[in-house]
């Protein structure tokens, strides 16, 4: 099953028995989701969710890479370490994600941690700090627009993750590779490769068949 779908097809189980709570029931449907886009880069990533205040609160979330992690059995996390790829702020799906990212909450988030995942589970953006400390939002991906919309994609998870999917997961996978040093080509032609990918699944979806084929070709 596709990650979206399971993600989808999760959180409407969860919302439908009537027995979850709007922000944190849904936290093991986007770890879940989380770990399984980031077991297939290199470093791997690993979510964690409910992180340890390092100064600036509890983050609901954080991404890490291998090297972060005790070269043990159990695979405990080194002492003192901040989630090298940033982050992660979750609030129900009710709550609007622009007024989320600007929040006081988030912005000691950023202090502490430089890079923030928000999420209201149907809109994600990658917050962060520019050179003079200004919050900037890097880049944003949106499930659907509202709320209401959103149940029902999540009711119909098969469809939804047919349609946005491959879009979709191309965007967590650079989130989750933003904070790794460009410093090889080999680096900068992934993330060349991952918009192309997503540029050509827009066209896909737009039954544009004539710019596929020179995309292709080309």
């Amino acid at each position: 099953m596709h990650p979206l779908e399971t993600y989808l097809q999760s959180l409407h189980e969860i919302y439908s028995s009537g027995a979850g709570v709007p922000e944190t029931s849904g936290y093991g449907s986007l770890a879940n989701l989380f770990n399984e886009v980031g077991k297939s880069l290199k470093p791997r990533i690993r979510c964690i969710i409910n992180i340890a205040n390092k100064g600036a609160g509890l983050p609901d979330g954080g991404l890490f890479t291998p090297d972060q992690f005790q070269k043990r059995a159990k695979g405990e996390l080194i002492e003192g370490q901040l989630p090298s790829r940033g982050a992660i702020e979750v609030k129900p799906t009710s709550d609007e994600i622009d007024a989320i990212v600007e929040s006081e909450q988030v912005r000691r988030y950023l202090n502490r941690y430089r890079q923030v995942l928000v999420t209201n589970y149907r809109d994600f953006i990658l917050a962060g700090l520019d050179a003079n400390g200004n919050l900037v939002k890097r880049e944003r991906f949106t499930l659907v627009p509202n709320e209401a919309e959103f149940w029902k994609a999540a009711a119909h998870h098969r469809a939804t993750a047919n349609e946005l999917g491959e879009r979709f997961i191309e965007y967590l996978k650079r989130v989750m590779l933003h904070a790794a040093p460009l410093t090889q080509p080999k680096d900068v032609a992934w993330f060349l490769a991952s918009y192309a990918r997503d540029a050509k699944a827009r066209i896909e979806s737009s039954n544009l068949p004539a710019l596929l084929t020179d995309m292709v070709a080309w």
